[in-house]
């Protein structure tokens, strides 16, 4: 079942047992989902779906941590709430040691041998590891392998 789907059987489910906190995240990432099919005038795969999500759970992240600064506890707990429902449907994370072996693995292939080539690096990590790592750790390690620090 492609992931589209499933968020459709899960709105529906969730209309059914009248949870309405989830019922609305859900509605939240079919209507981002069909806004981007609009916008590019295309069909979005499983692949961009999660792309999606896991832009809206980027946002929830920087949400949270400004409404927690602010000191809006009270938003901040929905944003988390949210948060919760979204990660749901991201793929399973890999363990930092996964991350680490993934960017040697890229170092070697491309043979980056200093900053300048963070950029082929990178490119090769972004569709193995989107939605399954987080970018700025990767980023932030294939820095680290690059310079030597």
């Amino acid at each position: 079942m492609s992931l589209k789907a499933q968020l459709t059987d899960d709105m529906k489910a969730a209309m059914r047992a009248k949870e309405s906190a989830r019922l609305a995240t859900v509605r939240l990432i079919i209507a981002e989902i069909k806004r981007k099919e609009v916008d590019e005038q295309i069909e979005l795969n499983d692949d961009q779906v999660v792309a999606v999500i896991e832009k809206m759970v980027k946002q929830r992240k920087d949400s949270i941590s400004q409404f927690e600064a602010g000191g809006r506890a009270d938003l901040a707990e929905i944003e988390k709430g949210e948060l919760a429902i979204l990660s749901a449907y991201m793929p399973a994370g890999l363990s930092d040691e996964e991350v680490a072996a993934e960017v040697a693995a890229a170092v070697a292939a491309t043979g980056a041998v200093g900053p300048q080539d963070m950029g082929k690096v990178m490119g090769v990590l972004k569709p193995k590891l989107a939605g399954r790592a987080d970018m700025t750790v990767v980023s932030g390690l294939v820095k680290k392998a690059l310079t030597g620090a």
